[in-house]
């Protein structure tokens, strides 16, 4: 059996005002509204529903179980947070994850503590609380944000207010989404870090993310090797530029022997189809001589 939550007395006799429908509460200003909004009140579980704009899509079951067995043993520690939609009726603003293990147990009632919100006041509570207080992972996280922006039409200066991150925290988690679905889907999984992703979102075309991607799994590299095989990707005239240049006879052969009669890397640069620079590079002082004095017995 499950301890009894610690209750006040005030939550006690609250309880009756909310199974009394001449005085249900629709509003703030409604009557007893302010000895409702802000109190935790214990709620019957099949009073309250589940939140549709519930920022976390993937609830572990196993996860689940584990929390059950913690509150059979020690009870509720934490009330859930909901908004009232209606006549002993509410919503889940957070701790989805608590109502999830208590539903699993024989356990009729949960401690809540009480809101009225609308439909944008609950999302951006949902998403914010979620992203303060929640073990989300990278992806849904980025989806919080982008939730915030698009519906509830916040800016990244007034997130950034709101769940306490810096501008440049919430722009790197919003350029995952820029990623591959399957390499979002990596990330979610844990097959690959945030930081191997904010690497690959640098390439724009999806099929070298996806072709990085394989071999950052099958080769098991780093970020930092991760970071090398992008700029790679991204600058390939780099390889070409290093290609060796071939020159036409009778130059390229001419070029052979005078490596070997320098013992020195010659360099033969042409300016035309006949004219141009023999150029013996030196390194010291010393082969310097050497080259001058060769130079001197070939006159």
């Amino acid at each position: 059996m499950a301890k009894a939550y610690n209750k006040q007395p005030l939550g006690r006799g609250l309880s009756a005002l909310l199974n009394d429908s001449n005085d249900d509460i629709k509003t703030a200003k409604d009557k007893n509204a302010d000895q409702i909004i802000g109190n935790v009140i214990e709620l019957p579980i099949d009073q309250i529903k589940v939140n549709p704009y519930q920022p976390r899509t993937n609830f572990e079951n196993e996860k689940i179980l584990e929390l059950a067995k913690s509150i059979e043993e020690l009870g509720i520690i934490q009330p859930i947070t909901v908004r009232k939609i209606g006549f002993k009726l509410f919503e889940i603003i957070s701790g989805e994850r608590r109502f999830r293990a208590i539903s699993s147990l024989k356990i009729k009632s949960i401690p809540s503590f009480i809101r009225i919100a609308n439909d944008q006041q609950s999302l951006e509570m949902a998403l914010v609380e979620n992203i303060q207080r929640e073990n989300l992972d990278p992806i849904e996280i980025a989806l919080c944000y982008k939730r915030l922006i698009d519906e509830v039409m916040l800016t990244q200066e007034q997130m950034s207010t709101r769940v306490g991150k810096k501008r440049s925290t919430i722009s790197n988690y919003l350029r995952l989404l820029r990623l591959d679905p399957i390499i979002q889907t990596g990330i979610r999984d844990g097959f690959i870090s945030m930081g191997h992703g904010r690497t690959l979102v640098n390439i724009e075309n999806r099929e070298d993310q996806l072709n990085i991607y394989e071999k950052i799994l099958t080769k098991s590299l780093s970020v930092r090797d991760t970071e090398k095989l992008t700029n790679r990707t991204k600058n390939p005239t780099e390889k070409s530029k290093t290609q060796k240049k071939w020159l036409k006879e009778p130059f390229e052969s001419s070029l052979v022997n005078l490596k070997k009669g320098y013992n020195s890397e010659v360099k033969i640069k042409l300016n035309g189809n006949e004219k141009g620079l023999i150029i013996i590079p030196f390194n010291n002082i010393d082969e310097f001589n050497k080259l001058n004095k060769k130079l001197n017995e070939s006159k």
